[in-house]
């Protein structure tokens, strides 16, 4: 088994989608690492020797931001906003829909189930 960036990658699948378990890397990505690197696209991952994987695991190394950074940096982001005071950390904060959702209807998911509102029937 492969490991890439902290992750146990599938040995049973083709490279490109074997590399989009790694957080940070989609399938366009995937492909242009490929291609970097000189690796088969239709290759699967248990068919590359140690030299491939060592080749595709420094090329992610100088040119990506994966796994914990990219997390850790997206969590700075959030803290700065919210920090600001800016409308996108209010929401944030808030816990509400950050990117214009309407919410008096919607947007279950962001706040959670629904609560019951003491004295409402009539």
């Amino acid at each position: 088994m492969a490991r890439i960036a902290g992750v146990n990658l599938p040995t049973a699948k083709r490279v490109p989608v074997a590399l989009t378990y790694i957080t940070g890397i989609g399938p366009s990505s995937a492909a242009t690492i490929c291609d970097a690197v000189g690796i088969d696209k239709t290759a699967r991952l248990n068919e590359l020797s140690d030299t491939d994987v060592v080749k595709i695991r420094e090329y992610i190394d100088e040119n990506f931001t994966v796994e914990g950074d990219l997390r850790r940096e997206t969590q700075m982001n959030i803290k700065r906003l919210m920090d600001l005071g800016c409308y996108r950390g209010l929401r944030h904060r808030r816990n509400l829909p950050v990117r214009g959702q309407r919410t008096h209807t919607n947007a279950r998911t962001r706040k959670g189930p629904a609560k019951a509102i003491a004295g409402k029937k009539k």
